[in-house]
């Protein structure tokens, strides 16, 4: 390789764990890392292992085989050069070599499973992974591996400190782990090998830099501590297997280094973990470009996990620095779950958000370590209603139903009387509204220096039109659950309810058409607490148009819809917002505060190519998409992280990728219109 190839690989374990680099193998983030361990599953992710450095000799002649980046703006050791190929099938496979030898590493993290032991009643989970090299050559070889390590938050940067003391347990085929400062302790993790010796040496490395935390303004350096280094000698074709975990605190095996076997033990269990779930759509010879699906059906597995919190799974936004979200998840989880018949994992979900739901409202996060929920959200409790509703539509469960038709009535009611940050209803029209400064309830939700980057008080669009959803699945519902009542039940007069439902739904319709805005064809994204409509042409129509109940005329929909296509639409999603307003941002670039002001400024977002899909084919039915996926399908495969979707894309072209790597909701969309997806690739 000539050049050095900084798009990025990602592994994750179901707990919020995760790996991740890039192909030629240097680290570009402070986010990169073969083990970032959720000790609180998913949260306080913590960077253990940075990375192994490797060297090979052979007859005297060293190759060494890392990359790294230094502050001294040089790449040094350029390990990259020897670099012959890399791919991601199964896992993560790097080879170096010449004409002489090869040498391949592979990474395989293992799904963090809960663990039958338990102390003091609380369950443990796994923390793993696994690392592979194999020698091919005409002669025996010595590897040299370096372990780099640290013990520091992820989204932070670890220096060295005289108060910071790395203690190690050397045994044969292990190294105990633990870094320490005054009055805090480390987590205890372990490296073992099948073979080699390993040498202790307590060394820092200091002064690497991470690129792309230069570009956007962060933290950029670090030092890293390396506790000593393994020397293995090779023969032609043999392996050498590593693994590094957090200990656990009561293991019920005696300790055994890793074998020859280890290795594809693991991968196998992998491989059957995901057949099994997958099953019904893994093999189906009717789904074009199979292939590609099936990469689509794995990435969505990645963005699973179980929340210790709540004892229950959740979704992780996306990867490397989000955590799960309350709204994120919901969006998501019909392409996550339903689209992928993970049908009791969309009923766990929604199960833990039914239970957390207070004043009305469903948490937007589940902080770490039991705090107290957060509630800053308008939206999530009607995307909570809206998913209750693909679900119930998808499984016929009705008995869920009658279980969760109660918080249904309590959004229903804290809407209805008003609940935190002056969310009511305009008894007027009907309308949601809401006022609280400083505060961003809807999902364009970035907040810079206290103030809302894209003030959005008031009735905006997207809000409303879920709204109206939300009370015709009610009346739906209340129809239902009437017709199981006898005489003698006790239960709600359920007729009421549904008339009632109906009543509202039908204002709310009415007073829905005070959005359009006949002078430039689309809809009005806001009116404000001061009745004046805000006319920027935003992709939040679009999300009102593609709900299950859709109260605005056909006529409407379709003139907006082509607005939308003449003015938002891109090969990688909607913008959210028109190139010709004045406050549009084309380049999502800048520190964090330039970053966060053209969020919702032009941005392109991905996941709102399912909002796109779904309305034109509700209201063009018949009529070809006018979108090509082949760009984004190509993005997937081949582009920023391989194997997933980038949160966010530049306004302008060519439209570069930005923000998170990886994004539950941008996969999820596409997974959902598969079927649309693939046709427009025939």
């Amino acid at each position: 390789m000539n050049d050095l190839d900084t798009r990025e690989w990602l592994l994750t374990n179901g707990l919020g764990s995760f790996a991740s680099g890039t192909v030629g193998d240097a680290h570009t983030r402070i986010y990169h890392g073969w083990l970032v361990a959720a000790i609180a599953p998913p949260g306080q992710r913590t960077l253990l292992l940075a990375r192994i450095d490797a060297h090979l000799y052979l007859a005297g002649h060293g190759f060494p085989l890392s990359t790294n980046y230094w502050g001294s703006g040089t790449i040094e050791p350029q390990g990259y050069k020897l670099l012959q190929s890399f791919h991601t099938d199964p896992v993560p496979t790097w080879t170096w070599g010449t004409d002489d030898w090869q040498l391949t590493r592979q990474l395989m993290m293992t799904h963090g499973v809960l663990v039958d032991e338990s102390t003091n009643g609380a369950p443990q989970f796994r923390h793993q992974i696994y690392i592979r090299y194999r020698y091919e050559g005409q002669e025996s070889a010595l590897l040299n591996l370096r372990p780099l390590t640290g013990d520091r938050n992820f989204h932070h940067q670890q220096h060295a400190d005289p108060d910071l003391q790395i203690s190690q347990l050397v045994e044969p085929h292990r190294v105990s782990l633990q870094a320490t400062r005054k009055h805090w302790v480390g987590t205890s993790w372990q490296l073992s090998w099948s073979k080699g010796t390993y040498y202790p040496d307590d060394v820092w490395y200091w002064n690497y830099c991470y690129p792309q935390e230069t570009r956007r303004g962060l933290g950029d350096r670090e030092d890293l501590h390396s506790p000593g280094y393994l020397n293995a000698s090779l023969q032609p074709g043999e392996s050498l297997t590593l693994e590094a975990r957090v200990r656990l605190t009561n293991p019920k095996y005696p300790f055994a280094p890793p074998a020859d076997h280890t290795f594809d033990q693991a991968l196998q269990a992998e491989q059957a973990r995901l057949s099994k779930i997958f099953a019904p759509l893994w093999s189906n010879p009717s789904s074009a470009h199979s292939t590609c699906f099936k990469k689509l059906l794995q990435a969505s597995d990645q963005f699973i996990a179980y929340r210790a919190s709540i004892a229950g799974p959740t979704v992780i936004a996306g990867y490397h620095w989000f955590s799960d979200w309350g709204r994120d998840t919901l969006i998501a989880l019909p392409g996550l779950a339903l689209a992928t018949k993970r049908f009791d994992l969309a009923r766990g979900v929604l199960e833990t958000f039914s239970k957390y739901c207070q004043g009305g409202l469903i948490p937007n996060t589940f902080p770490d370590n039991g705090a107290h929920p957060a509630y800053n959200s308008i939206d999530a409790a009607l995307w909570w209603i809206e998913t209750l509703g693909l679900y119930l539509e998808a499984t016929q469960d009705w008995d869920f139903l009658v279980t969760q038709y109660p918080t249904v009535r309590r959004i229903y009611k804290s809407f209805a009387t008003g609940t935190s940050y002056n969310i009511r209803i305009d008894a007027l029209d009907g309308l949601v509204t809401w006022e609280a400064h400083g505060f961003a309830l809807t999902w364009m939700d970035a907040v810079v220096d206290g103030e809302t980057a894209t003030p959005r008080q008031g009735k905006a669009i997207e809000i409303n039109a879920l709204w109206y959803s939300s009370l015709c699945w009610a009346q739906q519902w209340a129809e239902r659950l009437s017709q199981k009542v006898t005489a003698a039940d006790e239960s709600p007069n359920y007729e009421n309810h549904a008339r009632h439902f109906a009543q509202q739904a039908e204002q709310v319709r009415g007073s829905l058409q005070k959005f359009w805005n006949a002078r430039q064809n689309y809809f009005y994204d806001l009116i404000d607490p001061g009745d004046i409509p805000n006319s920027q042409v935003r992709p939040n129509a679009v999300i009102a148009l593609s709900l299950s109940h859709c109260g605005f005329t056909a006529d409407h929909a379709q003139q907006a819809l082509k607005t939308a296509r003449d003015r938002l639409l891109t090969p990688y999603g909607l913008r959210s917002l028109d190139p010709a307003d004045p406050q549009y941002v084309g380049r999502y670039i800048g520190d964090p505060r330039h970053r966060d002001h053209a969020y919702h400024q032009g941005t392109v977002w991905s996941w709102l190519i399912g909002p796109f899909i779904r309305s034109w084919t509700r209201f063009f039915p018949g009529e070809p998409l006018p979108w090509n996926p082949q760009p984004l399908l190509e993005h997937f495969e081949h582009d920023v992280c391989l194997g997933s979707i980038s949160e966010i894309f530049d306004g302008n072209a060519p439209h570069t990728a930005q923000g998170a790597i990886a994004q539950a909701w941008s996969v999820a969309e596409l997974l959902r219109h598969w079927n649309d997806v693939a046709g427009g690739l025939n």
